[in-house]
């Protein structure tokens, strides 16, 4: 099926916020509080939904979370859905989401990272929706570096914009914000010099392709089932190929490297033009590096790996369609990810 973008966001618009995974602890609702009025105040009505608690791991049963979603994604008066963060178990959905519903309902902006690829690549791949693996609605209120955007920006682009991002060059190098003593924060720290690194040796890299992409902890746990069949997409939408990202979240080396070996197994990478990898603040594994983790299980491949792209859980943010065409080019002085929205 032909991707489908959901129509661009307009001033009055509604967005919804749920938690299909992990709810908000009462010590970090200040946060929430100024994160939604951060999207009130760019002009759209924003409703909360019921599944917000953050007592447990998740903010309600699983039926509920599941109902609440498929509810927010299928309401046409809701343009988009911005759950606060991500969470450990949204793979519980999976099975009680309604996926015709879904297929069938006008196309609505879902945006989230980490537990929520859980549900975004899915959909993405089984609907043909777009979804913007970005900024998580409790990062929303930070400033955007300069060559960056941020999910808003992507979800009022039009019909077949242009986005091209490229990133700053600094990121954070370790820690995070507390949002219980500073729920106000709008500055990143970005106190480390970096950028891409090109992990398979070689020089420049240029190409192109659909992308699609997310978490490691969590995509791999879906690999190799009907719900993250990339191959099949593929070879409906992508028959030149795909530009395939993965990122890890806190697993260590020897953890990544066993779920990426999966996901290779399983097909997941079969049509990857290129890989690009997320920075991550993830441990090393004695004598195996994050870095080393995704050569030893990708390289077989035989395709570019770009490593360090900021596509992962560590600042700054630089937001990737599922299911866009993209372009991206790593050379010296000059990375950069231009994605249509075609």
């Amino acid at each position: 099926m032909p991707v489908r973008y959901p129509r661009p966001l307009s001033p009055g618009d509604r967005v919804a916020v749920t938690s299909p995974s992990s709810g908000v602890a009462k010590e970090l609702r200040a946060r929430l509080e100024v994160a939604v009025q951060e999207v009130r105040d760019r002009g759209y009505e924003v409703v909360v939904g019921r599944c917000m608690d953050g007592s447990g791991h998740v903010s309600a049963s699983a039926a509920d979370r599941a109902g609440e979603l498929t509810a927010m994604l299928t309401d046409p008066s809701i343009r988009a859905v911005v759950p606060p963060w991500g969470g450990e178990t949204a793979i519980d959905l999976i099975p009680l989401l309604d996926w015709d519903r879904l297929r069938e309902a006008e196309p609505t902006w879902l945006v989230g990272f980490s537990d929520l690829s859980t549900l975004m690549t899915p959909l993405t791949l089984l609907t043909g929706t777009a979804t913007v693996h970005g900024n998580n609605l409790m990062d929303t209120p930070y400033r955007v570096p300069e060559g960056l955007v941020s999910w808003l920006d992507i979800v009022t682009a039009p019909p077949r914009a242009r986005i091209v991002q490229r990133p700053p060059g600094r990121h954070r190098g370790a820690g995070f914000d507390d949002f219980a003593v500073f729920p106000e924060t709008r500055e990143f720290t970005l106190d480390t010099p970096g950028s891409w690194t090109r992990l398979d040796g070689g020089g420049d890299v240029v190409a192109e392709g659909r992308l699609i992409g997310g978490c490691v902890e969590m995509l791999c746990n879906l690999a190799g089932t009907p719900y993250l069949d990339v191959s099949a997409f593929a070879r409906e939408e992508s028959p030149d190929g795909l530009l395939v990202y993965v990122e890890a979240a806190d697993n260590d080396a020897l953890a990544i490297c066993r779920n990426l070996h999966g996901m290779r197994l399983a097909g997941f990478f079969d049509r990857a033009n290129a890989v690009l990898v997320g920075r991550t603040n993830a441990p090393d594994s004695g004598s195996l590096s994050q870095h080393e983790a995704v050569l030893d299980a990708l390289g077989p491949l035989k395709v570019p790996i770009i490593a360090d792209v900021e596509c992962g859980h560590v600042p700054p943010y630089l937001p990737i369609v599922n299911g866009a065409y993209g372009r991206v080019v790593c050379a010296p002085g000059r990375n950069e990810l231009t994605q249509i929205l075609d």
